[in-house]
């Protein structure tokens, strides 16, 4: 395949955080990813709003990368019943309790990110704008890929036994002994 630069497209995304006090005295807070703010300006753990104990952030703005190769992916994801976008986040010491990796709207990749259970992967409906964006991003570049039936080989594996087990063997009752084996015998 090859590269073109101009398969490629990218926005910054603001990603909202929720905390909200845990259920049992083990959990104080739980954490989780509930929106995105598509074209958002550089921020870092803004309050955007408060009701009680319950407090949203403007965690992080990462750039969502679009990329021509995985059109299928971002077709997949749109195609879901709701589309998503889907925030990677990591545990981090110090004041903030989790770090932003990325965003992506590829199913794809976020199911990359679970497999290593180090990272934390949340699903975010994607607004309608931003579902636009990708959905002519898809539009313009993906390709369905033609079905190729692999061919079978012609050679007939049923006439002749090409041999059993390892040449340096001469009987047949001794086909399944080690060389070095029939070696000490031998000796």
């Amino acid at each position: 395949m090859i590269h073109n630069p101009n398969m490629y497209r990218a926005m910054p995304l603001g990603i909202v955080l929720r905390k909200k006090p845990g259920v049992t005295r083990w959990v104080p807070w739980v954490w989780s990813a509930t929106a995105v703010l598509p074209g958002a300006g550089a921020d870092d753990w803004r309050e955007l709003r408060r009701d009680g104990d319950v407090v949203e952030f403007h965690a992080a703005t990462v750039m969502l990368e679009l990329h021509g190769a995985e059109t299928e992916a971002y077709l997949h994801g749109l195609t879901a019943q709701t589309p998503s976008i889907y925030v990677v986040m990591r545990e981090a010491d110090g004041d903030c309790p989790l770090e932003i990796v990325l965003a992506t709207a590829s199913p794809y990749e976020a199911q990359d990110y679970t497999d290593s259970g180090e990272e934390i992967v949340e699903k975010v409906p994607m607004p309608e704008g931003l579902a636009d964006w990708v959905r002519s991003f898809v539009e313009e570049f993906h390709e369905d890929e033609a079905f190729v039936k692999r061919k079978r080989d012609k050679k007939r594996i049923d006439l002749v036994q090409d041999g059993i087990g390892d040449e340096r063997i001469g009987g047949l009752s001794d086909v399944y002994a080690s060389p070095d084996l029939k070696r000490r015998r031998l000796q």
